[in-house]
């Protein structure tokens, strides 16, 4: 079978992650917790969106924080305000950033994928 053949049945897929130090500091599944938080202004309401427990998705913010060395999440208690958690600007920034390269990464996927399977 031509490598044109098996293209128009396949798409390219890729796992994107950043390490720092050799730990792992983002990731898309993390990326998409910390959208989640900014998203709906809760880092419980962000854990059910990822089927995660509230436990689970505080530890990998935790982690990420940890690892970076950098505030990602400002909580804040309920009461008459409400409560609520928000990303910090540096927390906007990590993301908007891996989004970034994220994006050019699927291009330039995209583009070798096709110049690969479909000469």
């Amino acid at each position: 079978m031509s490598p044109r053949a098996y293209a128009s049945h396949m798409e390219p897929r890729i796992k994107l992650w950043v390490e720092q130090d050799g730990k792992l500091v983002l990731s898309d599944y993390r990326v998409r917790l910390l959208a989640f938080i900014e998203e709906t202004g809760s880092l419980a309401e962000a854990a059910h969106r990822m089927q995660l427990s509230y436990r689970r998705a505080w530890g990998k913010v935790r982690e990420i924080e940890q690892n970076l060395g950098v505030k990602l999440v400002e909580s804040a208690a309920g009461g008459a305000g409400g409560g609520g958690s928000r990303l910090t600007p540096e927390g906007r920034r990590l993301v908007a950033l891996f989004e970034r390269f994220r994006e050019a990464t699927e291009q330039d996927l995209s583009k070798e994928f096709a110049r690969v399977f479909e000469p």
